[in-house]
């Protein structure tokens, strides 16, 4: 019993990284999708964003240099203050998002076409249960 859920889990994560490739063809990084994310509903100061993420300038840095390079955000001097930098998506950046999207709706609903109302209910409780620890885990690894 206990194999077949690490074979389980196992295909799981395999199944979801490999659609995640899928739409991601440039193998941009967790931190990088997450720099984008925060900026679809508006453009951003470095320094908000680094607080927002939780890493340091230089981290972050190093991930607008790469989403640069790769034509997902541009940067431009702050009207408010020349001394910052404004980020935003460029529009190559607004279709990567568009197209992780339509991708999450996809894996949605190819869920609700196998699992009934009660399964995805019992899907929902088990798989937030895991959630919840490996975030805890993880956040307690940080500090």
């Amino acid at each position: 019993m206990a194999q077949d859920l690490y074979n389980t889990l196992m295909n799981l994560q395999c199944e979801l990284v490999a659609e995640r490739n899928l739409v991601n063809p440039e193998q941009i990084s967790w931190l990088q999708y997450d720099i984008l994310s925060i900026l679809q509903p508006q453009a951003s100061r470095p320094t908000v964003m680094s607080r927002q993420l939780g890493i340091t300038q230089v981290k972050l840095s190093k991930n607008l240099k790469k989403l640069r390079e790769l034509d997902y955000i541009t940067q431009t001097p702050d009207a408010n203050d020349r001394r910052e930098i404004t980020t935003a998506l460029t529009p190559k950046g607004q279709q990567f998002l568009s197209d992780i999207a339509m991708k999450h709706r996809e894996l949605y609903d190819k869920a609700c076409k196998v699992w009934s109302k009660e399964e995805q209910q019992q899907f929902m409780v088990q798989a937030n249960k895991l959630i919840d620890l490996l975030r805890k885990e993880r956040i307690a690894d940080d500090q």
